[in-house]
């Protein structure tokens, strides 16, 4: 209960809980920000993890200046390691898929977690985008924790999907955490903050909610033109 009660508090206070973890852990924050980055993007079951709005709100932070005139988070030692994160998130979850993905897949240990609609969305994705799905599933929750997964168990070639793992990282972590600096000074931003960032979870996760819907539809559709 309690770990359910911190994740619904990180989702929809996360500006609070990153301004609390500042003034409590100091330099420790960026350890933690770090960790749950490279979590989101490496590990499967912590597919759940807010990226999106943690970028942004962690940027947004960096704008605003603390009691000692400093701003509360470093923005470039921020772009350094969440973009380090991102990269060898994806990377630990490409040799995880590579390795031990069809077996994790075969055993149906988790799946609470690994459900089949996330890899047919994840499947869909690629079929459509090819080796750009590593960068483009940046922008979609969910898919871009399964996409480098995926990409090890069907066994993508590894400097092509360094290639497009790095630049896709570059891309999100420089958008949003950019983002978050350029508008966290500016009062009405910084006074609804935590607004902001639930509508940033709302409209990053839509995408995925949508194309999960349209692909359920879909297929009760095509049953019936099939005469099933």
């Amino acid at each position: 209960m309690e770990a359910l009660n911190f994740f619904v508090d990180l989702f929809l206070n996360l500006d609070t809980v990153l301004g609390t973890w500042v003034s409590t852990y100091g330099g420790w924050v960026y350890a933690m920000l770090f960790l749950i980055i490279f979590c989101e993007t490496g590990l499967v079951v912590m597919a759940v993890l807010p990226g999106d709005s943690l970028l942004f709100t962690a940027g947004a932070l960096a704008a605003i200046t603390g009691p000692d005139g400093e701003p509360l988070l470093n923005i470039w030692l921020l772009l350094v390691l969440l973009f380090t994160a991102a990269v060898l998130g994806d990377g630990t979850n490409y040799l995880i898929g590579r390795f031990f993905g069809q077996r994790i897949l075969d055993s149906g240990k988790f799946p609470r977690i690994i459900k089949p609609r996330y890899i047919d969305d994840t499947n869909a994705f690629f079929a459509k985008h090819g080796g750009k799905t590593i960068s483009l599933a940046r922008f979609f929750p969910f898919i871009r924790t399964f996409a480098p997964f995926m990409a090890g168990i069907g066994g993508m070639d590894w400097k092509r999907f360094t290639f497009f793992n790095v630049t896709g990282g570059a891309a999100w972590v420089s958008l949003f955490l950019g983002a978050g600096y350029f508008f966290g000074n500016i009062p009405v931003v910084k006074h609804n903050l935590e607004y902001l960032v639930i509508g940033i979870i709302v409209v990053s996760v839509a995408p995925t909610a949508y194309h999960a819907i349209k692909s359920r539809t879909k297929k009760p559709a095509e049953q019936v033109e099939a005469g099933e």
